[in-house]
């Protein structure tokens, strides 16, 4: 029970959309049979999409997720095809029904989870954890591609190395197109990136379904020690290794941003720090969040199926993909910001290192078969 409550005072959670300006919600959740929320119960948690968690008249509990417009036909059929695949797993929120007028999607509502960014935030996220992931993905990895998307992967946005459209760049923030520049300036990235996205083709013997937007705020682990993968809207046929980079890099970043704080503590106030300084400290920093990669990489090898255990490449892949993740996470934060901050910067430069030179940082990463 004390595990329970934990849980549920740590997820965070904000108002949801009124109900009474979507009345579309309650009758999609009628149709289903499920009855209309209860609007007492109702809470919305942090996320790019309206979603909305609560119980229903029936007694039920449900989280319903709307996607916005533009590409949402796509992503709800991918989050159809690998939920109702992994949910016979019992490693996904159960989908309990769509709704393509409005993009909506209901599932089993998971009400006493946190999610694994949270624990890793606050010092609770170990081995044995990160070995569970492991496992999860690989589980993941191994379902049957019948039926999942065999699009590219739009990620890397080669294009956008190139040149910004004219609507992009009219409508970018200032710090989107500090980070465009950054990124458009620099030949030897642009080509790593074009490669990267080159090398996920059917040349790749390990290629299966991936979830492809991996982070770690997509687990959720429960009171009761259940664990859940979730967000299924780029899964798709790929490279697994984009997975498991994806995974190394966000503790890298973490890593990367917690450089600034390490040193703030360690120093006497009004000291500068020396480069010396910052690298020690980013190395130290990695080091202690390695352990975990090795765990995740270690407990998905155990049981990943043979085609993607006997890729010889597939480690090195991934501390690209684990580079990737870091300029990704620069392109997202411009976004809404109005400036680049040193931080997403420092984040950024680490992963362009990396992207030049994976194989001389899988040890580093964590990434050791």
């Amino acid at each position: 029970m004390a595990n329970e409550n934990r849980a549920q005072v740590r997820t965070v959670r904000f108002q949801p959309t009124d109900l009474g300006e979507v009345p579309h919600v309650d009758a999609f959740l009628a149709r289903l049979g499920l009855g209309p929320f209860d609007p007492t119960t109702v809470t919305s948690a942090t996320g790019r999409n309206n979603n909305w968690s609560g119980t229903t008249s029936n007694g039920t509990q449900v989280f319903v997720k709307q996607l916005h417009e533009g590409d949402s036909e796509d992503r709800m059929r991918r989050s159809r095809v690998a939920g109702d695949a992994f949910a016979d797993a019992g490693s996904t929120p159960r989908l309990l029904g769509t709704e393509d007028d409005h993009f909506l999607l209901a599932f089993d509502h998971i009400g006493d989870a946190t999610s694994a960014d949270v624990l890793a935030a606050e010092g609770e996220f170990d081995d044995p954890l990160a070995g569970r992931l492991g496992a999860t993905v690989a589980a993941f990895h191994s379902l049957d591609a019948a039926g999942f998307d065999t699009s590219p992967h739009p990620l890397p946005p080669v294009a956008g190395l190139k040149a910004l459209s004219y609507r992009h760049y009219t409508e970018a923030v200032s710090a989107e197109l500090a980070m465009w520049r950054l990124l458009q300036g620099d030949q030897a990235l642009i080509e790593a990136l074009v490669k990267l996205r080159d090398d996920d083709n059917e040349s790749v013997p390990a290629r299966g379904p991936i979830h492809a937007d991996m982070r770690l705020d997509q687990f959720l682990l429960t009171g009761g020690g259940a664990l859940y993968l979730t967000d299924f809207e780029e899964a798709r046929v790929g490279d697994p290794a984009r997975d498991i980079g994806a995974f190394a890099g966000e503790f890298l970043f973490h890593a990367a941003a917690t450089i600034p704080v390490t040193l703030a503590d360690a120093s006497p106030l009004g000291h500068t720090a020396t480069h010396e300084e910052i690298v020690a400290t980013g190395v130290a920093e990695l080091e202690q969040r390695s352990p975990l990669v090795k765990a995740f990489v270690h407990a998905y090898l155990d049981t990943a199926p043979a085609r993607i255990t006997d890729d010889p490449g597939l480690l090195v892949r991934a501390a690209s993909y684990a580079g990737w993740h870091m300029m990704d996470r620069m392109i997202s934060m411009s976004v809404h910001a109005s400036r680049l901050s040193p931080i997403t910067k420092a984040a950024a430069g680490i992963g362009r290192t990396v992207l030049l030179s994976p194989a001389s940082f899988t040890s580093s990463l964590g990434l050791e078969a």
